[in-house]
């Protein structure tokens, strides 16, 4: 089935149940989990449904579709503000993709820095904004929603100098490598890093060890670490071990 045959589907199954869960359209699709996730993250952004944790409902009146539903939004956001507070006034920052780089945009709104990211939902967060500066890399739209990737990012990332890279993940498995569930995304994370001198890690503790089959880097390569209380305790001594600095948020 394509992916615009599933996207019908998905909207009109919950078009007639009023929601479903990704268990359940999963089954309906025989697709896997994170293929259903990608596909609600695409119909989210169009404005056809509306995501919640652990599915999707009926687009409400008013909602704004840059809302983080899942499970540890509120350790994102203070992650967020733990990060904000770590970028100086006149740094150039690159924000990786994901729903708490987004909340790091909005820590830093009205303040005098250079912004560079692969994260198109930080345009509608920042596009308005006098004061900070706003640099989008090029590129073709990823697979997953707001985001760019492939060989022109690869190639604007290799004219970046920036004086921190902020990073998501897909997890943090015990050994300490932190992986994302596709390769192209592996490639520009860790270009970011490569193209930063200082490297921020954002990670909830939903994270640790969370999924992905590709390798950014080693926890250890990250000169700190920002997350949240019940994080994998073990793994992030490991790193503390190795000179990173971990910063518990909230």
């Amino acid at each position: 089935m394509l992916t615009h045959q599933r996207e019908t589907a998905i909207v009109e199954r919950i078009r007639t149940a009023g929601s479903a869960t990704v268990e359940e359209l999963s089954a309906l699709l025989d697709v896997s989990g994170t293929t259903v996730r990608r596909d609600l993250e695409r119909l989210e952004l169009s404005g056809s449904v509306r995501r919640v944790h652990g599915g999707a409902t009926l687009p409400e009146a008013g909602h704004d579709d840059l809302e983080d539903l899942d499970a540890d939004a509120g350790e994102k956001r203070a992650i967020a503000a733990a990060t904000a507070d770590l970028i100086r006034d006149g740094d150039v920052v690159l924000l990786d993709i994901g729903h708490t780089t987004l909340a790091v945009a909005r820590h830093l709104r009205d303040r005098p820095v250079t912004i560079v990211t692969n994260n198109l939902w930080i345009l509608r967060v920042l596009g308005d904004d006098p004061v900070c500066t706003l640099i989008l890399l090029g590129g073709a739209v990823g697979s997953k929603p707001g985001t760019v990737s492939g060989p022109l990012t690869e190639q604007m990332l290799a004219l970046i100098h920036a004086d921190v890279a902020v990073i998501s993940s897909g997890g943090v498995r015990p050994d300490g490598s932190v992986v994302t569930d596709l390769n192209q995304e592996a490639t520009i994370k860790h270009r970011m890093c490569r193209a930063a001198d200082r490297t921020i890690l954002v990670a909830t503790s939903l994270k640790f060890p969370g999924d992905g089959a590709f390798q950014i880097a080693s926890l250890h390569d990250f000169d700190i670490v920002v997350t949240t209380p019940g994080s994998g305790t073990a793994t992030l001594e490991g790193a503390v071990g190795q000179g990173t600095r971990v910063v518990v948020a909230g």
